[in-house]
Formats: C-alpha cells, sequence, structure tokens
C-alpha cells in the first residue's frame, strides 16, 4: 500500500522496525479491553508473526508527526458458502489523543480496499459488547451486528487437551 497522507496523520503498511510500536498499542489496547494479562506478544514476536517467513497477520500503522499512533492488524480466512477469501481485522486501535482525526475510518477504508482487490465476500470483527463508542462507529461504517452467531473459542490448554484426546481413539474412530 502506499502511504496515505493527509494534513494529520499517515497510514502506511508496517515494517519489521515498527514492532516496538506495535506491541506497546497492542498492550495499550489491552489494557483499555481490560485483557492486559493476555497481551504476551512482544517486538521479536510480533517480528516473526508479521514480517517471518510464513506471515500470519498484516498490519499498517498511523502515524503523527512521524510517530507511531495507531494500528490496523488484519488476516484472511475463508468462507466455505462463499467459496471466498474473508478479511478478518483483529484489532484497530488509536491512541486516545488522536482519536476523532479520522484515522480509524482510514484504517477501515485502506482494508475495505485490500479485501476487494483480493475478492474478498466479506469482512468480520469481534467488539466487545460494553465498547458502546466502538459499536457506534462501526454502524457508522455500514456494519451490522451478527447477532445469531455467538464466538466459540478453545485456549491453549483446551486445544493441547483436545489433541491428546485423539491418542485414545482407535484408528476407525478417527
Amino acid at each position: 500500500m502506499e502511504a496515505v497522507s493527509t494534513t494529520r496523520f499517515t497510514l502506511r503498511d508496517a515494517m519489521p522496525a515498527d514492532t516496538a510500536d506495535i506491541a506497546r498499542l497492542v498492550r495499550e489496547l489491552a489494557a483499555f479491553e481490560k485483557l492486559l494479562p493476555h497481551a504476551r506478544g512482544t517486538a521479536d514476536s510480533f517480528a516473526e508473526q508479521l514480517f517471518g517467513m510464513r506471515p500470519a497477520a498484516y498490519a499498517m500503522v498511523a502515524e503523527v508527526d512521524a510517530q507511531i499512533v495507531g494500528l490496523a492488524l488484519w488476516f484472511y480466512n475463508f468462507s466455505t458458502f462463499a467459496c471466498s477469501r474473508g478479511l478478518y481485522v483483529e484489532d484497530v486501535y488509536v491512541e486516545p489523543q488522536h482519536r476523532g482525526a479520522g484515522i480509524g475510518r482510514a484504517f477501515f477504508r485502506a482494508m475495505a480496499q485490500r479485501a476487494l482487490e483480493q475478492g474478498c465476500a466479506r469482512m468480520e470483527w469481534s467488539v466487545l459488547d460494553w465498547n458502546t463508542d466502538a459499536i457506534a462507529f462501526y454502524r457508522g461504517l455500514g456494519a451490522v451486528g451478527m447477532e445469531e452467531w455467538t464466538v466459540q473459542r478453545l485456549s491453549a490448554a483446551a486445544i493441547a487437551t483436545l489433541a491428546r484426546a485423539g491418542e485414545d481413539l482407535s484408528a476407525g474412530e478417527r
């Protein structure tokens, strides 16, 4: 993506040199969401996941006066029903003092452009039900809540337990 500039901010693709700021912004987001103990990413682990041999996700940053003040991070998933890629927005975060400048909307517009270029059938993300400001913002973008769906999650420990459970199955049950 070419850098998008306004008089207030610049959006650009993240680079390996940005990973300390990415880790910092993710920690700030986790603190806001009251989930800080779960934010374990470091500059090194973000470097591996975003810029390693097999990137797991993609990111762009927002800069104001050459300082990184915002982050958008996404990955591609797949819809069997649409038989198409989707773009899953994992995190969008803008430092509080820079909110209201259009950075969040610019992030979503840039991701929508990527989704369109990639032939994605949809963009999706999750939002905490108590974050009414974010929900209102998303509605303003044209997003609709998926009330009939609930997120299901296996933790790392539950994944290991489930994976080991298969060791007890006979070959005929697999």
